[in-house]
């Protein structure tokens, strides 16, 4: 136990949970192409003027992004128009720029002026569907109810996507939801027939998609700007209101492209871009050496998953001690710790974001309520299965009831007991990876990259050291069983 808080601390000494300082600024992004390289365009302009960046980059939609913004995890974000006012303002109209103006000040916020292009939504199919059911129009899609319609998840729920859609044009289909970056290559292979875009999309040209016309003018405009708050400081304003105006939509169309269809890296590509644009010198950006980024997402992952995990045996275990002797009260504890079990990892991430924010902190809360049920139910199961005789002669040897548990009890039931943490330790290795959808950074954040940029690579580069890291848990979990449990116990 002394070697496991040892290799905790040194864990903590490494990475601190809070490394951003006062003179840094963080810069957000969504879980999208476009997303990433406006992002990556802010953080270099204002590396630019002295600067010092955390990129905070793939938080999970719209809501998670602006929760990050309200909470001070980050200052500033690319967002769009159409979106503040639908969603985050929940206005249900297209209000003027004072009304806007005046109720994000009142949160704290600010927008900078547009950066010159206009993003908006869009409804694309295959161009082979197109041509064989003569599609043109969103209005055209009434007479094919038996189309597959994918939706991105976010587009499914807001009422500026689907919801208001088909009640605009009276489409009452059926739909399924599916990640954004994956949406293209499913319709290329047929699994889905209709699906949302964004008009800027690189991935629209690669994939030889149709556009349907917006013919009932639904979708409002998607003006590009920055979202931050209003404590940035001026110098900061000024260094991002140089990209006022200098992105046009064939310009976004190209920068997507190249990032999506040319497989250019993201900080290259907005290197480039203010080199173009007469905004940087041409400075190579600062490469983030692959080794380095993951040794920096393993350290990441491992403080999430340890903390919870030593949280929930400090708190699993007393608890399956104290209430292993009632079934009543034992029955009802596991009941509770299994309602939490039973909720969608990813929901109760998201319900950890009002309470906690975003970050590391509501993501080791989320793992440690996971780890509890098998830590919980291991100790009281164990405990409660001891033959009834050993407890006896225990009590007549003149043991208290605190020196049967010690030395009695507790080393009978071990073998149990180290079963049901090594169960939460790999739960929580597979979960965290979830956890980058809330800025928490680790190895699931390579795998929501590449989820975004439909790039298997990426994926691999989180989903393989997480598999690795399950495996390795299995064997210190056989080294430290072989050290704890007596050989006629194994």
């Amino acid at each position: 136990m002394k070697r496991v808080l040892a290799i905790t601390a040194l864990i903590f000494c490494v990475a601190p949970l809070s490394p951003q300082a006062q003179e840094r600024l963080a810069v957000g992004s969504k879980t999208f192409t476009e997303s990433y390289i406006l992002a990556e365009i802010m953080s270099q302009l204002l590396e630019a003027a002295g600067f010092e960046v955390d990129r905070k980059f793939g938080f999970g939609g719209t809501l998670v992004c602006y929760q990050a913004l309200i909470n001070g995890e980050i200052d500033v974000y690319p967002e769009y128009t159409g979106t503040i006012s639908e969603t985050i303002l929940d206005l249900n109209r297209s209000p003027g720029a004072a009304e806007v103006d005046a109720r994000l000040a009142a949160l704290g916020l600010q927008t900078l002026s547009p950066i010159g292009f206009n993003n908006t939504y869009a409804i694309a199919t295959s161009a082979a569907t197109a041509a064989r059911l003569k599609l043109k129009t969103i209005s055209d899609l009434r007479a094919h109810p038996g189309l597959v319609f994918g939706f991105s998840h976010e587009f499914r729920d807001r009422d500026d996507g689907w919801p208001g859609l088909a009640g605009a044009y009276g489409l009452g289909m059926a739909t399924r939801g599916i990640e954004h970056g994956l949406a293209y290559r499913a319709i290329a292979d047929g699994s889905i027939d209709v699906t949302d875009a964004y008009s800027t999309d690189g991935d629209i040209q690669r994939h030889k998609l149709v556009i349907l016309e917006d013919n009932l003018q639904f979708f409002p405009r998607y003006d590009a700007l920055p979202l931050a708050v209003r404590s940035l400081p001026p110098a900061a304003v000024a260094q991002l209101e140089q990209m006022a105006g200098r992105i046009d939509d064939a310009r976004m169309r190209e920068l997507n492209s190249r990032v999506v269809v040319d497989r250019q890296d993201i900080a290259r590509v907005a290197s480039a871009f203010l080199v173009d644009a007469g905004l940087s010198a041409g400075t190579e950006p600062i490469a983030d050496n692959a080794w380095r980024r993951l040794s920096r997402n393993i350290v990441r992952h491992l403080q999430l998953t340890v903390v919870a995990v030593l949280l929930a045996c400090l708190l699993g275990v007393p608890a399956g001690i104290l209430v292993h002797r009632s079934s009543v009260v034992s029955a009802g504890v596991l009941y509770v710790a299994g309602l939490l079990q039973t909720i969608p990892s990813i929901a109760l991430l998201a319900l950890m974001i009002p309470l906690f924010g975003v970050g590391v902190l509501p993501a080791i809360v989320a793992l440690f309520l996971y780890s509890l049920l098998p830590i919980l139910r291991s100790t009281t199961t164990a405990l409660n299965s001891i033959d009834p005789v050993l407890r006896r002669v225990a009590a007549g040897m003149g043991l208290s009831s605190a020196q049967q548990v010690r030395h009695v009890i507790l080393p009978l039931a071990m073998p149990n007991v180290l079963a049901g943490i090594r169960t939460a330790a790999i739960i929580s290795i597979g979960t965290a990876t979830l956890a980058a959808f809330i800025g928490a950074g680790g190895l699931g954040e390579p795998i929501v990259t590449g989820l975004a940029l439909n790039d298997t690579n990426l994926i691999l580069q989180g989903a393989v050291p997480a598999a690795l890291l399950a495996l390795a848990t299995e064997l210190l979990f056989e080294l430290i069983e072989r050290r704890l449990v007596p050989v006629h116990l194994r």
